[in-house]
């Protein structure tokens, strides 16, 4: 195989440059920030500050509602991580079987990931509202009486169905890409060793799509985490104030309507902190189970 000659030594690292100027102006330097704003107590306008040490961290960790919030967060990620998978899993199995109207089907669920996540939360209002909402009449018929915006649990339903909503699409192109690049051989030489369906699939095709599947599971976390936020500011903005909420919104109420900028920062550390522990964890003991050959 041929390498890519360089006429200067420096080259290749300015064509690295402005990545990695991004990466800097955009994470390091705010991370560097952010950690440095944790132990102060700041005026919200910027015109002073006082070092508190590990106060803010201290305060966090003893305050129920951030505990609450933070359950809440490992639930919300859990319920969408798994729903989001599974759920593009099983269309993106289908859509591989499809043999009439294969490109209609695959192209109706691939345009749902076009939609931004604070339109898909304002979609998501509209299906669940209280008057015109068709999901708040269909749970009518069963006797539940839809409350989103009012009712905790109601609201976190309405939350991680819409976030469901807007990532299986996302999975169904991965899983399908997956699938197709599965080769005819091993599906037929599994067909003759197996006639259960669901014993070939689980035996065959998903360890072969495991890859694809560990990649989809570091990539949903990190969205039911981070990118969910348009989502929940769409859902619970103007509504009570005993609606759930997740970590990253929590900071961002902290900081930019009640003014606590070390209060928020301390808490974007903590969640960097999280991340960079499930990171881990997943690349060091999940991977192991992964096969790439």
């Amino acid at each position: 195989m041929k390498r890519m000659q360089f006429s200067s030594p420096t080259l290749p690292y300015l064509f690295l440059l402005p990545q990695m100027a991004v990466i800097f102006i955009f994470f390091y330097w705010p991370s560097v920030q952010a950690v440095k704003s944790s132990f102060f107590l700041e005026d919200p306008f910027g015109f002073s500050s006082s070092f508190v040490g590990l106060d803010n961290y201290r305060a966090i960790l003893e305050s129920a509602e951030y505990r609450s919030i933070a359950g809440f967060t490992a639930i919300f990620t859990a319920l969408v991580t798994f729903f989001s998978l599974s759920l593009g899993l099983l269309f993106a199995v289908k859509a591989d079987a499809v043999i009439r109207g294969g490109s209609t089907y695959k192209t109706l669920l691939i345009s749902v990931y076009a939609i931004a996540p604070p339109v898909a939360g304002l979609i998501g209002m509209m299906f669940f509202d209280q008057h015109i909402g068709p999901f708040v009449r269909f749970a009518a018929l069963f006797g539940w009486d839809m409350k989103i915006g009012l009712n905790y649990f109601d609201t976190a339903f309405a939350m991680v169905v819409v976030s469901v909503w807007k990532q299986i699409p996302y999975n169904f192109i991965f899983f399908l890409s997956g699938l197709q690049g599965i080769p005819v051989s091993v599906r037929e030489a599994a067909a003759l060793d197996c006639r259960s369906g669901f014993r070939r699939f689980w035996t065959v095709i998903l360890p072969l799509l495991a890859p694809t599947a560990f990649f989809l599971l570091v990539i949903n976390i990190t969205y039911s985490l981070f990118d969910t936020f348009g989502i929940v500011d769409v859902m619970v903005k103007d509504k009570a104030a005993n609606n759930p909420i997740t970590l990253v919104y929590k900071v961002y109420m902290d900081g930019f309507r009640g003014n606590d900028l070390g209060g928020s920062s301390a808490q974007s550390v903590i969640l960097m902190i999280v991340v960079f522990v499930l990171t881990v964890f997943q690349f060091r003991f999940l991977e192991r189970r992964v096969h790439y050959n």
